[in-house]
């Protein structure tokens, strides 16, 4: 099923992320992770891709299980950072057989030993144009962009930001996925600004459970992610005490979800980790909530 198709029903949505194995000898423990997520039944699962395609061969064998093997909806994601447009013509017609029938276009992390490089001769710069070349290869795919409540990084602004946003939309983008926010109000701002500037396209808001001290620390430098001072005095309280961390972290996410459907956004992302724990405790949360229409 095409994502699109997903996103048009008025009803809320939770989906949860799961990232493919670095290596053969942590496959079996990922397999088991995601089939235990997939056990919940998620609108769909996106499944990440590695830093300059480092784990491309499992991001296509993970949905191609998640999709033909448990039944779920599957997105996978492709990363154009240093890569060559023969790659990715190989990889969108790898997807194509395989019958994944959606993608997530991302630019992606540039790899360390790259950062210092001359970016003028690679054959992607930006996610806009990968969105492009995947529409010019194939027109049967559901293609997904991320986008920033608190302004990408390497944006000088958000008006800039925002203007980017309206060329992946152009490109052939379909729907957006929000960076991990731990401040609903950024969202609803954000919303606002690019309902204005003539974005129309859905947007699914990303939610990251902190669940331990490592991820705090992990979500601020990847992110730059703004923490409100009731998400501070969580972690002041309970970050040193992990199984208290696992369970208020938990609870803070589902406060966000309930409050994100209650603002009228219905289609809420969780990147889950790879832990089933996590994303049944929040999806029993909700149980109810889930099973009213928006």
């Amino acid at each position: 099923m095409k994502l699109t198709d997903v996103l048009k029903e008025n009803k809320f949505s939770l989906s949860f992320e799961v990232f493919p194995p670095k290596t053969s000898d942590s496959y079996d423990s990922v397999r088991e992770a995601t089939q235990e997520i997939a056990k919940l039944h998620p609108s769909f699962m996106s499944v990440t891709y590695g830093a300059g395609g480092g784990t491309s061969d499992y991001t296509l064998e993970m949905a191609k299980i998640i999709k033909d093997k448990y039944n779920v909806s599957s997105i996978a994601h492709l990363t154009c950072v240093s890569s060559t447009k023969e790659h990715v013509e190989r990889m969108v017609r790898n997807f194509e057989r395989a019958g994944i029938r959606n993608i997530m276009a991302l630019r992606g992390d540039i790899p360390k030993e790259k950062m210092g490089e001359d970016r003028s001769n690679w054959h992607y710069r930006y996610a806009t144009d990968l969105i492009a070349d995947i529409r010019s290869i194939s027109s049967d795919f559901c293609i997904g962009g991320a986008c920033y409540p608190e302004v990408h990084p390497e944006s000088a602004n958000q008006k800039e930001d925002i203007q980017h946003l309206k060329e992946k939309a152009q490109a052939g983008c379909e729907f957006f996925t929000t960076q991990m926010f731990f401040d609903n109000n950024l969202l609803y701002n954000f919303l606002y600004k690019i309902r204005e500037a003539g974005i129309t396209i859905p947007v699914v808001a990303g939610i990251m459970p902190i669940t331990n001290a490592v991820q705090i620390d992990r979500a601020v430098k990847l992110s730059g992610s703004f923490m409100p001072q009731r998400f501070k005095s969580l972690i002041d309280k309970f970050g040193s005490y992990p199984d208290a961390m696992k369970q208020a972290g938990i609870a803070y996410a589902t406060d966000q979800i309930i409050d994100l459907y209650a603002n009228g956004i219905t289609h809420v992302h969780v990147y889950s980790m790879n832990k089933p724990d996590v994303a049944a405790k929040i999806q029993s949360n909700l149980s109810d909530i889930l099973g009213k229409d928006a």
